[in-house]
């Protein structure tokens, strides 16, 4: 199956070019904020869901172009399960969980629990919790929370930090981290 992208890059292109680069060193916490301003020839989000078992391993930027029919993917997966409604996720909360995760270095594709949140999920969970904001950020499509097996809420949080580029919430009772593009900022424990 192949995927055209508008300036018609196959996907099969884009993992040959991908595994050409894979060499390249990961950037280390020290120049995070390098990789963001496009210090990487490519861009790549791996996720899976456990609400939906579905799987994301998506190569979404090369040479400094989004990838159209990649974001739309990525935004697609990143939907309100509960309503199976999806909205256009910020682009730079996207390059934020990829820049982390390169940080990383895993292999390992986060667990997504939150994505994209309706007003009506983020209502629910916020009459279930005093910890979902009323404003959320999820609501515009600029956050996410997110798990990984192999790697500690610290970690997790640590590599999203050293970004600089948004807000990164521990939530260490709960294992997972929040990542968005809003302000710089932290919380949680």
């Amino acid at each position: 199956m192949t995927m055209s992208s508008t300036s018609g890059i196959t996907r099969r292109a884009l993992l040959g070019a991908f595994a050409a680069t894979a060499v390249v060193a990961a950037p280390t916490y020290s120049n995070a904020a390098g990789f963001l301003r496009g210090g990487g020839d490519i861009r790549r989000i791996r996720m899976y869901s456990g609400r939906t078992g579905e799987r994301i391993d998506m190569i979404y930027w090369v040479d400094g172009k989004y990838i159209k029919d990649a974001v739309k993917e990525v935004n697609h997966f990143m939907r309100d399960w509960r309503t199976d409604q999806a909205k256009d996720m910020d682009l730079r909360t996207i390059d934020i969980m990829a820049a982390s995760h390169n940080l990383l270095d895993v292999n390992e594709p986060y667990m997504l629990l939150s994505g994209y949140r309706s007003p009506q999920t983020n209502a629910m969970l916020r009459s279930r919790s005093r910890r979902v904001a009323k404003n959320s950020l999820h609501m515009k499509g600029q956050a996410a929370d997110l798990r990984l097996s192999s790697r500690s809420v610290s970690q997790m949080a640590k590599a999203a930090m050293s970004c600089r580029a948004g807000g990164v919430g521990k939530y260490s009772r709960s294992n997972f981290v929040h990542m968005d593009c809003g302000e710089v900022r932290s919380w949680g424990g």
